[in-house]
């Protein structure tokens, strides 16, 4: 799947909670702390019997991401989201964030 975009996260560990997973996850891949909102279109089944939930996030604090596990990184607006080619199964979760994004002003 190189060359395929997807969303920051990973697998909930035992013991943890979908937002402490991503919390974790984004300070392993991204060297950033979030604050986790509300969730994002449907869960859809992945491999291995897992499920995919996308939160809203929010940097805490005066912090950058930096690429620590991956090889780009790109902030979409809701025009860009199509710009790249996404994993098969965050497509539903990119439909329902679309609506949640500022859009690009045109002169």
């Amino acid at each position: 799947m190189a060359g395929r975009w997807e969303f920051p996260g990973g697998k909930v560990e035992p013991g943890e909670s979908d937002v402490d997973a991503l919390v974790r996850e984004c300070e392993e891949e991204l060297a950033v702390t979030v604050e986790v909102g509300e969730r994002v279109g449907p869960d859809v089944p992945v491999r291995g019997g897992r499920l995919l939930r996308v939160y809203l996030a929010r940097l805490v604090g005066d912090q950058e991401p930096r690429l620590i596990e991956h090889s780009a990184l790109r902030w979409l607006s809701a025009d860009e989201l199509d710009d790249v080619v996404w994993l098969p199964a965050d497509a539903p979760i990119v439909a329902a964030l679309a609506p949640l994004l500022p859009r690009v002003s045109t002169p």
